[in-house]
């Protein structure tokens, strides 16, 4: 019966299943003030850019030209060395037929890092001065793809990164009342503990959602076979082209070492301490040797990296370490699939109390605490110990301990941080347990994670108000 609890899916349409995603605000201001940049989207593979840009412009442009240029071929040889709006625009009307209703048509060019071999960002500065039309493109990899531009071109585009889904998205997919929702940042606002009923039952939805992940097609796959061994499929096959992408470009450049890496994810983060043990790799090697390969992962949108920081000071990108990190997947639900079978799944599910799911509960939260903007860090010291997590937040150093297990009370290192010669006014500890307060210590729900957005440190200041006087100088 216990299974039953994860496949409610209320009101939902099996078969016409539709994803809400945060991005489509942010594309929506792009529309509404921005339509002479261009839209630019990137992030990891099948995070669903092709299909947000799609069905965003189907609604709201009259002319909607999608030009795929895996698929397009010939398209992509004669784009080779364009270098004018007028050559650009002659290729593409050989093929489609180019409106030129002002602000009414879009054309949308997907998979853009197939052309390798063009100045892509300088080529997105001169379609952008089309002003019979808008433009939009994407692509997989383009972090890694985008190496020839010769410089960025400000004020021609409108840049957005989308990842898979984060714990909010995942709770609209499985329509979770609004009311919920609200309840719960209301219990996380005034630190208040949820609901028992409804706090287990997100508890449920927050375990389902660690072992599929946010990944589009997983979570379309699970809505509608109520499954969890056809999403095993979809993520095997999700890490099968994952791997297909770093075998290429190993191919390309034999110095690189990315798929070594990217398979010793899962067993370095089951170390005890999990930080990247380079010895692993290569006993004798030096970091310089594979420094590049870490650098692909994460451009790539492939890993996220959690940095050593020395000092508990502001701001914390001053005492990083660079040769000093754990490397965590960007979804859990592809992590699990790489190394797991049902039975730890199954576990997870059932929150057996007596395995240790600490590296798991740590990817998920990396995960999300890196798609709500923070920059990410762990503390490690001889004296005081290490913690999972250090956070910058409004010019405030936060820790965060992430404990899967039913000793969640138990953070020596945590307790040694919040001394008050580190200045630190809070700290969070997040498990399966409920809302307290102890102290400077926060304990939460794991699922509260969503509810951690980073704020710049302005972002409240009306900067209206400050007069300056240049008088003097005049």
């Amino acid at each position: 019966n216990w299974l039953s609890l994860y496949v409610k899916c209320a009101n939902m349409k099996i078969g016409d299943i539709m994803l809400k995603r945060k991005i489509e605000t942010k594309i929506s201001q792009w529309f509404d003030s921005y339509l002479d940049k261009v839209l630019f989207i990137d992030g990891p593979r099948q995070a669903g850019k092709t299909y947000i840009i799609r069905d965003f412009c189907n609604k709201h442009f009259k002319n909607y030209v999608e030009i795929n240029l895996i698929k397009e071929a010939k398209i992509k040889e004669g784009l080779k060395g364009v270098s004018t709006l007028q050559s650009f625009l002659l290729i593409l009307s050989t093929y489609y037929d180019l409106k030129e209703d002002s602000n009414d048509t879009l054309i949308f060019l997907d998979e853009v890092q197939e052309l390798d071999e063009n100045d892509i960002i300088t080529m997105l500065k001169f379609i952008s001065e089309d002003s019979k039309r808008c433009f939009a493109i994407s692509g997989s990899l383009l972090g890694v793809n985008l190496k020839n531009y010769t410089s960025w071109p400000t004020g021609y585009i409108f840049h957005l990164e989308m990842n898979s889904l984060d714990f909010e998205e995942f709770c609209w997919a499985f329509n979770v009342s609004p009311m919920v929702l609200e309840h719960l940042k209301d219990c996380f606002t005034n630190i208040i503990p949820v609901e028992n009923s409804i706090h287990e039952r997100v508890l449920d939805l927050f375990s389902l959602y660690i072992i599929i992940g946010g990944m589009p097609e997983t979570v379309d796959k699970y809505l509608e076979t109520q499954s969890i061994y056809h999403a095993n499929i979809v993520l095997g096959l999700l890490n099968h082209a994952y791997e297909k992408d770093i075998s290429k470009y190993e191919e390309n450049n034999n110095k690189l070492y990315i798929k070594e890496i990217y398979n010793l994810i899962p067993s370095e983060l089951n170390n005890k301490n999990k930080r990247f043990i380079l010895k692993n790799l290569n006993e004798y090697t030096k970091f310089n040797k594979f420094d590049a390969s870490f650098v692909w992962l994460n451009k790539a949108g492939v890993t996220i990296p959690v940095y050593n920081a020395n000092e508990l000071n502001v701001p914390l990108e001053l005492s990083k370490e660079r040769t000093l990190f754990k490397l965590f997947h960007n979804d859990t639900g592809m992590l699990i699939n790489l190394f797991a079978d049902a039975s730890i799944q199954i576990n997870i599910l059932k929150r057996a109390k007596s395995i240790n799911f600490g590296s798991i509960y740590e990817n998920v939260v990396a995960k999300e605490l890196y798609v709500h903007g923070y920059n990410l860090f762990y503390y490690n010291d001889k004296k005081n110990g290490e913690v999972d997590f250090i956070i910058e937040d409004k010019n405030e150093i936060i820790p965060i301990e992430v404990k899967s297990g039913k000793d969640y009370t138990y953070h020596r290192a945590l307790n040694n941080v919040i001394d008050d010669k580190f200045e630190i006014n809070k700290a969070y500890v997040l498990s399966n347990n409920n809302v307290s307060l102890q102290g400077k210590i926060c304990y939460l729900p794991i699922y509260m994670i969503m509810f951690f957005i980073k704020e710049k440190a302005n972002d409240n200041l009306d900067l209206d108000k400050i007069k300056l006087d240049f008088s003097l100088l005049q």
